[in-house]
């Protein structure tokens, strides 16, 4: 009888585990690679200090973004920080507020996103490797923010300029927030005329089109 009860305790434990397991596994689907295109466009709300203040001068929840490539059957993001590097999706995904990632596609991108066109954004990509994450977002090829380097590389190897460009004074400066990280950027010679790509630009173009927003 003991026996008995003791089998049916290790069955119900058994079975309870493998309902546990469904159901984490279910509320944490992983990134079906499929869905995935090399040149797909990522964003996420950045946990870095300075992500309120361009979510608030942008009118964005989005702060940072790269590019997506396949490497065989690994994922990878191309992105602007410290220095310009490539980073495993998953990592990338973790390090954004809440997991939370939108994953957009050139509507035309079966015609445009030749293999000699992915092939070119690489080499024009491996260009910035490694050059240091620019604070100051100025327009120029010695450092590189993160929407800077993806409207670079599609314009450079596709000729296709996504976002709008605009001057850093067409943006909302006048929160607490935002005005305290230009001092601290700036000091007191603020570049409203420096030409800028926002994330929230990138996002935002009718170029492109949402294939997973999780």
């Amino acid at each position: 009888m003991l026996i008995t009860l003791m089998k049916k305790e290790i069955l119900i434990t058994a079975l309870l585990g493998v309902t546990l397991l469904i159901g984490v596994t279910a509320g944490k689907r992983p990134v079906n690679p499929p869905d995935i295109h090399s040149g797909d466009l990522i964003f996420q709300t950045s946990t870095s200090s300075q992500s309120k203040a361009i979510q608030l001068a942008t009118k964005s929840k989005y702060s940072h973004c790269g590019i997506i490539y396949r490497e065989g059957d690994k994922l990878y993001v191309f992105e602007a920080v410290q220095p310009v590097k490539q980073t495993p999706l998953d990592k990338w995904i973790a390090r954004g507020k809440g997991g939370h990632y939108v994953i957009k596609r050139l509507k035309n991108a079966d015609k445009v996103l030749t293999p000699d066109v992915l092939k070119k954004m690489k080499q024009v990509g491996a260009t910035f490797i490694g050059k240091n994450y620019d604070p100051a977002f100025e327009w120029s090829d010695d450092r590189i923010y993160c929407s800077e380097l993806i409207w670079k590389v599609y314009q450079r190897s596709a000729g296709i300029e996504i976002g709008q460009l605009q001057k850093l004074s067409d943006f909302d400066l006048t929160s607490d927030v935002v005005k305290a990280k230009m001092k601290e950027r700036y000091g007191n010679d603020i570049p409203k005329n420096e030409l800028v790509i926002s994330p929230a630009s990138i996002f935002e173009s009718d170029l492109l089109t949402t294939i997973i927003d999780k």
